[in-house]
């Protein structure tokens, strides 16, 4: 890949950098399914990852189109469940940076790694993302409309990403650019959080 070709990923990394740390505030925004539906669309970690995720899914064959996808959201809905109980949530924002750098590296793989090995890592990578998200809910049970409509917006996302990998013309040049948004938000997340 060229330098100029690298130019639009490395910018909108930067650009969108800035809601990476607004992007789990604790604040009052979980108790609706209105709310859990639209916050994935709302931070550039979420989208990135998200879509990612979908974007590796396209690559596999067969089972490899659910595998990785099912991995990410059923781990999700665990760490949400973990972090509402207050469990692991000091690994969540460093879970989220690494997730960024994994997810957007294997994007952008001229081949995909073995499906097993992929799954675990979206796997690992949702229970970072659900950590956040739960440690920022309740535990009383009153976000579960908010967990329930953030999964739902999560396996969207993970639908876009594997429509625009699999179908879109210049699926190659969309992971490319995904995943290098993506480590380079990763990167810069981490930096941030250590």
């Amino acid at each position: 890949m060229t330098a100029s070709r690298l130019r639009l990923p490395l910018a909108a990394a930067l650009v969108l950098s800035a809601g990476v740390a607004e992007a789990h505030t604790g604040a009052a925004h979980v108790h609706s399914l209105a709310e859990g539906l639209t916050h994935p669309l709302t931070g550039a970690d979420h989208l990135l990852a998200m879509v990612a995720v979908g974007l590796i899914a396209a690559r596999g064959a067969g089972r490899a189109t659910l595998a990785v996808p099912a991995a990410f959201v059923g781990a999700m809905a665990a760490g949400a469940a973990l972090g509402m109980a207050g469990l692991g949530v000091g690994f969540a924002e460093t879970g989220i940076a690494l997730s960024l750098l994994v997810l957007g590296a294997l994007a952008t793989l001229s081949r995909p790694l073995p499906v097993t090995l992929t799954a675990a890592i979206a796997a690992l990578s949702g229970l970072a993302h659900g950590l956040a998200h739960g440690a920022e809910a309740p535990a009383d049970g009153a976000s579960l409309g908010y967990l329930a409509g953030m999964l739902a917006t999560t396996a969207i996302l993970h639908a876009a990403g594997f429509a625009a990998g699999r179908w879109a013309a210049g699926g190659r040049a969309v992971r490319i650019a995904t995943g290098v948004a993506a480590v380079g938000l990763g990167a810069m997340a981490l930096i941030g959080a250590v």
